[in-house]
């Protein structure tokens, strides 16, 4: 009987999945992304670019990293890419990160200019971590939803890491 209970237990813990995949959607946006996690989410003012905004955050912990996704809504008379440039610099500050590797990142019908960067850093603890990021904006009425996804783990894997970015969207 022992040795049935500990079979049973190996079995559910393998069979229980490292990502498991769920729909976010964002409060008065229509952004929709794809988290590997049940998130937490926050609502705190920040300042992007020369603006104080309200950022929506959702984020979880998952196979040994860190998934969040963020977002803002700004007026459409912000120059885009100096608003790509002031986020991603204050995240790289912060990850003290270091060998960034941009490229572009498609988005049907987004604003020109995102962009999906992969960097190495550190952690608050020191620890060494790599980073993928997305930066990217959409029009949306009479302005522009900004929006930025992250994962941080020791080693990132490219086909989890494409799967969580492939899941932002819009209807």
């Amino acid at each position: 009987m022992r040795i049935f209970i500990g079979l049973w237990v190996c079995l559910l813990t393998a069979c229980q999945p490292t990502h498991n995949w769920r729909d976010v959607t964002f409060e008065g946006t229509q952004l929709k992304a794809q988290l590997p996690c049940k998130p937490d989410r926050a609502t705190r003012e920040v300042t992007i670019g020369q603006a104080q905004v309200k950022l929506q955050v959702a984020g979880c912990e998952a196979g040994n990293g860190m998934w969040v996704v963020m977002t803002t809504r700004m007026n459409q008379g912000l120059d885009p890419s100096q608003v790509l440039q002031g986020w991603q610099a204050a995240t790289w500050r912060t990850l003290q990160a270091v060998s960034l590797q941009s490229r572009p990142w498609p988005a049907p019908q987004a604003v020109p200019g995102a962009v999906r960067v992969s960097a190495n850093g550190s952690q608050a603890n020191g620890q060494p971590t790599q980073a993928q990021g997305v930066w990217v904006a959409w029009p949306e009425g009479d302005g522009v939803q900004w929006v930025n996804a992250m994962v941080y783990q020791t080693h990132i894997q490219a086909e989890t890491a494409d799967t969580f970015f492939e899941g932002i969207r819009r209807p």
